[in-house]
């Protein structure tokens, strides 16, 4: 005898009721929980301005009063120019290294880029260097560093009369000329900044440009003449030039043209004259030799270098709204972006500035306010690449919000930035 599926039957009733029930729970639960979206907060140039610097990331929630990192998930981008001009380079590189280390244990991470000033420092131009970056250098040992360092160079200059003749400023200093131009530190900021020293070795890992979502971050900007490389590419150059000049001043060391605390003038100097002095000696030069030479003094021509390179370009600024709206889409297409955040050029009234219908942020308020009148600190949140939003010390303004119908600026109230976990209040309060 077969038995009828009543069994079956009572099986699948079961399975739809459950299936039911089911249903009926997440409805009553809302909809799907989906993962909140990171904050990334972006910091123009702070030139030394340690307190500043330190007030703004507390602002935004990403160190406590004790400087450790807080901010989670979130993402640290610093545009360049840490240095030069404010009294505490040092303590600003100590910080951001530091901050390195702690953010990935919590989620998040610290992008550090390099502006024209790290890159003048690592070749030695150090025109915005001040007296007082200098001291922060030194150290019990340093009057004695600098003396040898001094008798150094008499012994160079005196063994080199044929180069000395041919330069075009004389550098036969008295010892108190000598003196008042290598203050003291100068001899251990230069070996600092030295391929294997503390602050010139960690500035080399650095890139020039980053790509966060669809939202490009760098110094100074890309030229549409630069915009047919890849980022990648524009990084692996600069890199590629900076390993070139160590490798170039190296050889100069070597063969005794140069001493290790030249400035890089006193480099190009001595080095202009060396090709001018081996071509009027009656020996024959060494034609390779001199080719390095010649090679050597053309980094003008380098992308780390130029006026339309990476970190020294200020069209974003400089450009009219007409011209701008059609060179920077032809920018942005070709890495697949939608928008460009740039330090470099202080903007006036220290308040960020958004051009060329939202796609370029200028954000170097003049951090460093004892050099930049009407300067102050500020931050770009950015929320899921579609909210925008200048942090300053006593309020916050939305640049942008792609979410709302009106693009104008809107201020909100002076805590309404990135929540403590790192990630983005609007997104985040729909995931909880």
């Amino acid at each position: 005898m077969i038995r009828p599926p009543a069994r079956v039957v009572s099986h699948r009733a079961y399975a739809l009721g459950l299936l039911f029930l089911v249903a009926i729970a997440l409805a009553w639960a809302g909809p799907a929980k989906t993962p909140a979206e990171e904050a990334v907060v972006a910091v123009g140039d702070v030139h030394g301005d340690f307190d500043d610097f330190v007030a703004i990331l507390q602002r935004t929630g990403l160190i406590d009063t004790q400087h450790h990192w807080t901010g989670n998930k979130a993402t640290l981008v610093q545009v360049g120019d840490l240095l030069d001009r404010g009294p505490k380079p040092r303590e600003v590189m100590d910080l951001l290294m530091a901050l390195e280390k702690e953010a990935p244990k919590a989620g998040g991470r610290v992008v550090s880029l390099l502006g024209n000033h790290e890159m003048m420092n690592l070749m030695g131009d150090l025109r915005y260097v001040t007296t007082e970056n200098y001291a922060s250098f030194a150290d019990s040992n340093s009057e004695e560093r600098r003396k040898s360092a001094y008798q150094q160079y008499v012994k160079w200059r005196n063994s080199h009369a044929p180069l000395i003749a041919e330069l075009p400023q004389p550098m036969e200093l008295t010892e108190a000329e000598w003196m008042a131009r290598h203050p003291v530190g100068f001899i251990e900021q230069r070996e600092a900044f030295n391929p294997n020293g503390s602050y010139g070795k960690w500035l080399r890992e650095h890139s020039a440009v980053a790509k966060i979502g669809e939202v490009i971050f760098l110094h100074g900007g890309i030229h549409p003449s630069v915009a047919h490389l890849k980022l990648d590419t524009i990084n692996a150059h600069i890199r590629d030039e900076i390993r070139a000049f160590d490798s170039a001043k190296q050889d100069l060391l070597d063969q005794n043209v140069i001493l290790p605390f030249f400035t890089l003038q006193e480099i190009s100097a001595a080095v202009q004259a060396e090709i001018t002095a081996e071509r009027k000696s009656r020996v024959p030069s060494d034609e390779q030799r001199q080719a390095r030479l010649v090679r050597f003094l053309g980094y003008g021509d380098w992308l780390s270098v130029r006026v339309d390179g990476p970190l020294w370009f200020r069209g974003y600024d400089q450009w009219s709204e007409e011209e701008g709206a059609a060179q920077i889409g032809k920018v942005l297409e070709s890495y697949n972006a939608q928008r460009i955040v740039v330090g470099h050029t202080v903007q006036k009234g220290g308040r960020m500035r958004a051009r060329f219908d939202n796609k370029v942020f200028l954000i170097d308020t003049g951090m460093l306010s004892s050099y930049y009148p009407g300067g102050r600190a500020s931050a770009l949140e950015i929320c899921g690449d579609a909210k925008f939003t200048a942090a300053y010390m006593d309020q916050r303004v939305v640049l942008l919000d792609t979410a709302k119908a009106s693009d104008k600026p809107g201020v909100l109230p002076s805590d309404g930035g990135m929540r403590g976990d790192g990630t983005c209040p609007a997104v985040a309060a729909a995931a909880h």
